[in-house]
């Protein structure tokens, strides 16, 4: 996004073109709206914003926030709201439906803002005045911007040309402020504001929990809900609240004031905003439970309920004209700032002109008194220092004169008494206590470049306003930090949400640096250690420019990096911008020739050299990362140049670092035991096939559920002597480690059993008692076990024994397929088993296909594949390869259900090679 702003600059002049740019607008309907034919020419534009925007969907977040932000810079809070949902809806269309670049422009003017989108697809939905246009309708995702336009802006339309198309609407500020209080003196009737035939008050009672408890008649006929659909809702999901979420007092927080009085909307039952003002009350019932009691009526109507503005009764003052004035209005100006940050901003400037200063400075208690944190100046180069604290009472640097008021003629005599002007070029400064029922709140100070510009009567003049004004900045500071303390929770709650999603490592360290950045830091760095004998490794870094990490993670790399200490809080770490000064001090020299030779050898990285320092040179905080009593990494956050870390930001980036260190190393842990897991579960599975001389073999094995290599089926093929091998398909009861442990106890003693000689019966039924020996933790064994020896004719001799295991089938070279065993018991039931083995001859081209039971019982809906299915597909596999009758067998059971396979599956195919073999 790139952005440019000109205070008081005036709108691009239209390029001439040689065709001709018509600028029409309709409405829903497709007739031309009465109010959009032509934008507005009498406002003078005083201030103008623009942006242009990627084509991707995060700009649409990023164009929303630039409206929202501007508008506020601006002071019109009251038409935020609609600006952001207009200015969402076009650059929706543009960036996402039109996949182009959209330019956004803000217009200031003395009545309200004009705000243009532009995108680069004119041909999309453009309307025109010849034929009608079909609006989209309102439940679709996209093509409401228009709709929206109509229903929300004072006015708008559409412009295009061959290469761009622009839509714009205007806003107008509302007649009155949102919430101003008025008191009119005695007027003639035909003065009288106008009222409706009948003027209907909506009473409504608000319970504690802010749901609605009473619902009069006059409310049904204003806003069109019935009372028993609206008894026992939030009034929050009806009200329309002027103010921005952070910036003003929310309608939850004015219900719970005692009186409350101001203008705010009410959507009606049509969807449409209705702009009401109100008066609310706060009372309680005879059994003490409190309620307020909330009267409103129309906008226009505010005459009715809106009570005259009253004058503090202590410490008056009266003006020329003899009325009486707040001593803080006269000081701060009405009306005042909202916000905490635009009224300590208006009250430096309004100390340093009081006192004609050439800067003032304002500074703010931390809750225990014992630091200063510098939260406004105008007139100083150290404006950007903004949150730097310094010490009240000891320590280096300490700010001692805060407690009192004081008057320094010439700071070159006492250097250090002001640490804010060090090295600003001020030589005197008056300085004032900012004080709230005898407790320190902050500092107020005017400076001048000259010395000896200050008297005590000047400290006077000061300390009087800093006594007027203490209480209110008080006031506004604790409502920011009860702000800041809601968005923190809010913050806490979505980070554990998305640290508990993933137990990846990889991911996990991304999600701690994105979730810093730009949120609490300009940039991050994590370090990790693997265990105490390690050294801390750099393992991801972050920047809100992207531009900048190599280079941040490039200079870091190169220094020692902070010691893993286990202390809680953040710790300062100065080597990174120590370093990056050094860095970029040597790359300008150099760049100069003043030192290391020729310029041109390293005028190529003085940019980023530069760059990278400008990004580091601020505030650099470490914090650890400790889980389970160990350090295991360390959270580094950074500020540019001069920035400084609030603290508030510092202990909510501690209660997240305590998190996301039991994030990391749960992954940790999960990835240990993963590779652990994974690792044992290899072992359960044969090396690989043995090369048979005159018979190809091949096997498929799928595991069910995720991260399993081996479940319940188990395969295995392997020599046992004189020419011989043993072969052999099972599936244990179940699926998972359970089903694992005893596969890879039914595989070892297959092996060593069938190498001790035993014929197949016998191998099975000593199999059969070591799982009876497991007790409770046996379970059920199907198993296919066979003896296989090739023939001097070319043939192969087979000598089979199917305990409760699936058929073996037998393909031979005519396409006919017949069961090539007979069932017998299972393993793991009964003790005394008497087995049997059968004797199987595989002639030249004829294939044997063993299968575990996840393959025959394989389901799509009441369907089940079945033995007979499983030879319908065996007979098309005449001629193939043992490989590709394996393959083909595995994908008509994939393709056969369209769910996962929730069973394990084995696939043993034997094919003794014809004489013209065809593949």
């Amino acid at each position: 996004m790139t952005t440019g702003l000109i205070p008081g600059g005036q709108p691009p002049e239209p390029q001439p073109t040689d065709e001709p740019m018509p600028r029409q607008r309709l409405d829903p309907a497709g007739e031309p709206a009465p109010h959009a034919d032509e934008r507005p020419r009498s406002s003078v534009i005083t201030a103008r914003a623009a942006a242009s925007f990627e084509p991707v969907g995060r700009s649409v977040a990023t164009a929303r926030s630039f409206v929202r932000d501007t508008l506020q810079g601006w002071g019109f809070a009251d038409i935020v709201d609609d600006a952001v949902v207009l200015t969402s809806e076009l650059v929706t269309n543009a960036v996402v439906h039109a996949g182009t670049h959209a330019d956004v422009l803000c217009l200031r003017t003395q009545d309200g803002v004009r705000i243009e989108v532009s995108d680069r697809y004119p041909e999309r939905e453009v309307p025109l005045q010849s034929s009608a246009v079909s609006m989209s309708s309102p439940d679709r995702e996209g093509g409401r911007g228009l709709q929206l336009c109509a229903a929300l802006a004072t006015r708008w339309g559409v412009d295009y040309t061959p290469t761009h198309k622009n839509v714009w609407f205007q806003l107008d500020l509302p007649e009155r402020p949102v919430g101003t209080r008025t008191a009119g003196p005695a007027l003639p009737a035909d003065l009288l504001p106008l009222a409706d035939g009948r003027v209907r008050v909506a009473v409504l009672q608000i319970d504690r929990k802010g749901g609605i408890s009473a619902w009069n008649e006059d409310a049904e006929e204003l806003f069109g809900y019935p009372a028993s659909d609206v008894i026992g809702k939030p009034l929050t999901d009806l009200a329309a609240w002027p103010h921005t979420p952070g910036t003003g007092t929310g309608i939850a927080e004015a219900l719970g004031l005692s009186r409350w009085e101001g203008t705010y909307g009410i959507r009606r039952s049509d969807g449409r905003v209705s702009q009401v003002y109100a008066s609310h009350l706060r009372v309680r019932d005879t059994g003490g439970e409190p309620s307020t009691v909330c009267l409103l009526v129309r906008d226009h109507e505010r005459a009715v309920l809106q009570t005259p503005s009253r004058v503090p009764a202590g410490d008056q003052s009266t003006s020329s004209d003899g009325q009486s004035t707040d001593p803080f209005e006269v000081f701060i100006g009405s009306p005042a700032p909202d916000d905490l940050d635009g009224l300590l901003q208006r009250t430096v400037e309004r100390a340093r002109d009081m006192l004609d200063g050439d800067s003032a400075f304002l500074l703010l208690a931390t809750d225990d008194e014992t630091e200063l944190e510098v939260r406004a100046s105008t007139g100083l180069p150290s404006a950007r220092q903004r949150f730097a604290r310094v010490p009240v009472e000891a320590g280096p640097g300490r700010y001692g004169s805060a407690r009192m008021p004081a008057v320094h003629d010439d700071l070159a005599a006492v250097p250090g008494a002001v640490p804010l002007l060090t090295g600003t070029g001020m030589r005197s400064v008056v300085t004032v206590p900012l004080k709230v029922e005898g407790r320190l709140t902050g500092s107020l100070g005017v400076a001048a470049e000259a010395p000896g510009r200050y008297t005590n009567e000047e400290a006077l003049r000061l300390q009087f306003a800093a006594d007027r004004i203490a209480l209110a900045v008080e006031s506004a500071r604790l409502g920011e930090l009860e702000r800041l303390r809601r968005g923190s929770l809010s913050f806490l709650v979505e980070a554990s949400d998305l640290l508990a999603g993933t137990l990846d490592r990889d991911q996990t360290l991304a999600l701690m640096a994105q979730m810093t950045v730009p949120t609490l830091a300009t940039w991050c760095a994590v370090y990790t250690i693997a265990d105490q004998a390690s050294e801390p490794y750099l393992s991801y870094v972050l920047h809100e420019d992207e531009e900048l990490i190599d280079g941040i993670k490039s200079l870091l790399s190169k220094i020692p990096p902070p010691d893993p200490v286990p202390t809680p809080g953040a710790r300062v770490w100065t080597a990174p911008g120590e370093v990056a000064h050094q860095a970029a001090l040597r790359s300008s020299m150099r760049s100069l020739g003043l030192a290391g030779g020729p310029a041109h050898r390293v005028a190529s990285g003085i940019g980023p050299t530069l760059s990278t320092a400008s990004a580091v040179g601020g505030e650099t905080v470490v914090l650890p990362l400790v889980a389970r009593n160990r350090v295991i990494g360390m959270l580094t956050l950074g500020k540019p140049t001069d920035e400084h870390f609030r603290q508030e930001i510092l202990e909510l980036a501690e209660d997240l670092s305590r998190r996301a260190a039991l994030a990391l190393d749960n992954a940790r842990l999960y990835s240990e035991r993963t590779a652990i897991s994974q690792s044992l579960q290899r072992s359960l599975l044969p090396p690989g096939l043995p090369q048979i001389d005159g018979v190809e073999v091949e096997v498929i094995y799928r595991a069910a559920g995720e991260g399993n290599e081996v479940g319940g089926d188990f395969y295995d093929v392997f020599p046992i002597g004189n020419g011989a091998y043993g072969f052999a398909i099972g599936d244990v009861c179940g699926t998972g480690p359970n089903a694992a442990a005893v596969t890879g106890l039914a595989r070892h003693a297959l092996r060593l059993l069938a190498r001790e000689g035993l014929p197949g019966p016998a191998v099975l039924e000593r199999l059969n008692s070591a799982i009876l020996d497991e007790g409770d933790r046996s379970r059920f064994l199907t198993l296919l076990y066979g003896e296989l020896r090739t023939q001097d004719d070319g043939s192969a001799e087979l000598k089979v024994v199917c305990a409760g295991h699936p058929l073996p089938l037998r393909l031979r070279q005519d396409g006919t397929v017949t069961a090539a065993a007979e069932p017998q018991p299972l393993l793991g039931v009964i003790e005394d088993l008497e087995l049997y083995e059968e004797t199987v001859t595989l002639d030249p081209g004829d294939v044997l296909l063993c299968v575990t039971d996840g393959v025959t019982e394989r389901r799509e809906g009441t369907r089940m594949l079945g033995d007979d299915g499983l030879a319908d597909v065996l007979t098309t596999c005449t001629g193939l390869t043992a490989g590709a009758v394996a393959a083909r067998i595995m994908r008509a059971v994939e393709r056969f259900a369209s769910d996962a396979p929730s069973d394990d599956m084995a696939i043993l195919a034997m094919r003794v090679p014809g004489l013209h073999m065809e593949v």
